[in-house]
């Protein structure tokens, strides 16, 4: 088993890693950055988006506008900080023009997004819209029957809390609908003061291995200016 500091310096190579990743010849050629991940890399919390927008690009920082400050709100609400959770994304590079993410990028990148959860060892994982929903699920359902309804599921070599949430974009201006995120917000403390899931018999054994994940079918998202990603590891803070 590694240790803390272990794993810390193995999610930084990770990142150095990923970083000159071209598995995604369109998306290599027209990034900016790797947006990797960012926060604490010992985080019982993770959230999982799509994919990085236009100012996560240029910036390598995860929720960098509007929706960057929503999910502030709803964690300060919940009596969290930015710096204690680990954000990361689906993809890791811009897709040109916000377009939805393709079903090979999703293969190409998800490699990365296992390792990641393997290394921080959350015990709850929050995915951000139908993207991150059904990949770490492997099923097709969409986030309006799954919001708010946590299961344990095994993301990779790991069991975790899975609580599908809506993307902090598609609240910005639906009232209602920022009502809903905020009550499922509510319910991410009684999940962390669980104790960590039984791990898999065997993950151990098998840590350098990540079991592929079923490709779910694209559904559309809405589009934003942040969708919330993960920075550059310079940026993943490690507290």
């Amino acid at each position: 088993m590694l240790s803390a500091a272990e794993r810390r310096e193995a999610l930084k190579a990770e990142f150095h890693e990923c970083r000159s990743c071209t598995r995604c010849p369109q998306l290599a050629a027209t990034r900016q950055t790797v947006v990797f991940g960012a926060g604490n890399a010992d985080a019982d919390l993770m959230f999982i988006g799509e994919a990085p927008g236009a100012n996560e690009d240029r910036m390598g920082l995860p929720f960098v506008g509007q929706a960057g400050k929503l999910l502030d709100k709803l964690l300060a609400e919940i009596g969290l900080r930015r710096g204690e959770v680990f954000i990361a994304n689906v993809l890791k590079c811009r897709p040109p023009g916000n377009r939805d993410p393709q079903p090979s990028e999703i293969d190409n990148c998800q490699g990365w997004l296992l390792r990641q959860v393997e290394l921080i060892e959350p015990k709850v994982i929050c995915t951000l819209g139908n993207f991150s929903t059904k990949l770490l699920r492997g099923d097709p359902t969409g986030i309006t029957r799954l919001h708010g309804r946590d299961e344990e599921r095994v993301i990779g070599l790991r069991r975790v809390r899975l609580l599908p949430l809506y993307h902090p974009a598609a609240a910005l201006y639906t009232a209602s609908m920022l009502d809903t995120l905020r009550a499922d917000f509510q319910r991410i403390p009684e999940l962390l003061a669980l104790p960590h899931p039984e791990q898999p018999q065997g993950a151990e054994e098998a840590r350098a291995v990540a079991e592929p994940v079923p490709e779910p079918a694209p559904e559309p998202e809405p589009e934003d200016e942040a969708r919330p990603d993960g920075p550059a590891v310079e940026q993943i803070a490690l507290f």
